[in-house]
């Protein structure tokens, strides 16, 4: 049976204390189940910080560790899952080990420790659960404490994220504390210096190690690629991404790749490529661009209940729809944060977009695209024959569209999130997700501003 170590924390933000762990761990596990925590009770300042910047240092730290496994449910769900309702969720992994500290067992004995005192079903966890203890050089640890199942792991190396958070409030560098990744990440977005992060930041690829994406079947694009000076690595090992194409093989990238948060730099060899560079700028200051802006979108979150009952879940960088798959129109309820706002949509079926990806489908079914760092996203109906005249509505971010098919026998409807089938489905449901995000990189003239509003004007005779 294959034994999976359950690492649960804030990583607020992840140290090298952590990464040391991660890895001593899978010297000893099959798999190293990483979940940063949602909000917590018993420590408020989790929340201060949006999920999404937390997600993203999270995979940056232990992404590249082998049998690390780093779980966003908690944050993409916006809640606390307590270590019993974890242990119930991967039983079907294999053999557990719940990772704690020394401070969680202490007074064990007694059943005085903060497990058995505090934890939901914390007693029968103790006398039914596999523990792994982690202490410290120099720290005794009673062995009358620990619990029926039980190993400990000595940590050699010292840190806190508290310390991290501390340094960099007043100014310090944490060059030493965190990995290389995540101290850039830091300092790109003003994590923990400033009160709300920013999604824009300025910085360079000079230098930095990149990997070629797109369709070498494409004369044009084998061409480019041989233009591009330097050493292209593998995606694994890459510190961005290069694609080179249209906006089709950029969604493809970040379909594959987004979890390895590295930004995404677009040449366009495409049409209009709202998520690309043009090619002669983009090389202009030489490669890789010493000089760039740095764009954090948000992605969508989708959960669909399919035609046979089962539910899936998917992340879309620009959208996700309803589509008739019949001859019959499809017929559709649609709710807002639980409202139902319109009773009865008869059409081809609707669609949501984030703004970055407003350009896309949604403009071609009558929506004004919006700039990409617009704070809201759209819901758009399509050849919506009824309600009479109803086109599209404007959402905030923290909205929650659910779609439901009427019908589904007759008039049946199939999902789609970023152009990919989920099949035949009951319902849909979408937010932005507080998980999932892309950092698209762009040359500093690149003005996404005039892209957009280019759209929404007659051409120039």
């Amino acid at each position: 049976m294959r034994r999976i170590a359950i690492l649960g924390g804030s990583f607020n933000p992840p140290g090298l204390h952590h990464v040391a762990l991660v890895e001593a761990l899978a010297a000893r596990f099959d798999e190293v189940r990483v979940i940063p925590c949602g909000p917590r009770p018993d420590k408020p300042g989790v929340e201060l910080l949006p999920p999404v910047y937390r997600a993203a240092m999270a995979d940056l730290a232990f992404g590249r560790i082998p049998k690390a496994v780093v779980d966003l449910f908690d944050l993409e769900q916006s809640r606390f899952t307590s270590h019993w309702q974890l242990a119930e969720r991967f039983a079907d992994l294999g053999e557990l080990c719940l990772v704690v500290g020394a401070d969680w067992v202490q007074g064990g004995g007694e059943g005085g420790s903060i497990i058995q005192r505090s934890w939901h079903e914390g007693e029968r966890l103790w006398q039914e659960a596999n523990f792994l203890v982690l202490t410290r050089p120099g720290h005794s640890l009673l062995k009358a404490d620990l619990p029926p199942h039980v190993e400990v792991l000595e940590l050699q190396i010292e840190g806190s994220s508290t310390a991290i958070r501390q340094r960099l409030s007043c100014g310090a560098e944490i060059a030493s504390m965190v990995p290389a990744p995540v101290a850039a990440y830091i300092e790109r977005y003003g994590l923990y210096r400033a009160p709300l992060p920013g999604m824009r930041a300025h910085g360079s690829l000079s230098g930095l190690s990149f990997c070629l994406q797109g369709d070498f079947s494409r004369e044009e694009v084998r061409q480019l690629s041989d233009q591009l000076a330097g050493n292209p690595v593998g995606a694994e090992e890459a510190d961005f991404l290069t694609v080179l194409g249209g906006d089709g093989a950029m969604l493809r990238s970040i379909r594959e790749h987004w979890r390895q948060r590295r930004p995404f730099f677009g040449i366009n060899l495409g049409h209009l490529g709202f998520l690309m560079n043009a090619a002669r700028p983009a090389l202009a200051a030489g490669w890789p661009p010493p000089q760039v802006v740095l764009w954090q979108l948000p992605m969508l979150y989708i959960e669909a209940e399919r035609a046979d009952g089962q539910r899936v879940t998917a992340y879309g960088f620009n959208d996700a729809w309803l589509e008739r798959s019949s001859s019959q129109s499809a017929w559709l309820e649609i709710k807002v944060n639980g409202l139902t706002r319109i009773a009865k949509l008869v059409g081809d079926g609707a669609l949501v977009a984030t703004a970055a990806g407003s350009t896309a489908y949604a403009r071609s079914m009558g929506a004004s695209p919006l700039l990409a760092d617009t704070p809201s996203w759209l819901l758009v109906g399509s050849n919506v024959m009824e309600p009479v005249s109803w086109r599209s509505a404007l959402l905030g971010m923290d909205s929650e569209v659910e779609m439901r098919v009427l019908c589904p026998e007759q008039r049946p409807v199939e999902a789609f999130v970023d152009g990919h089938s989920l099949g035949l489905v009951l319902g849909l449901k979408a937010r932005i997700s507080r998980s999932a995000s892309v950092e698209l990189a762009f040359c500093q003239g690149h003005d996404m501003a005039e892209k957009t509003g280019a759209l929404q004007f007659p051409k120039a005779p």
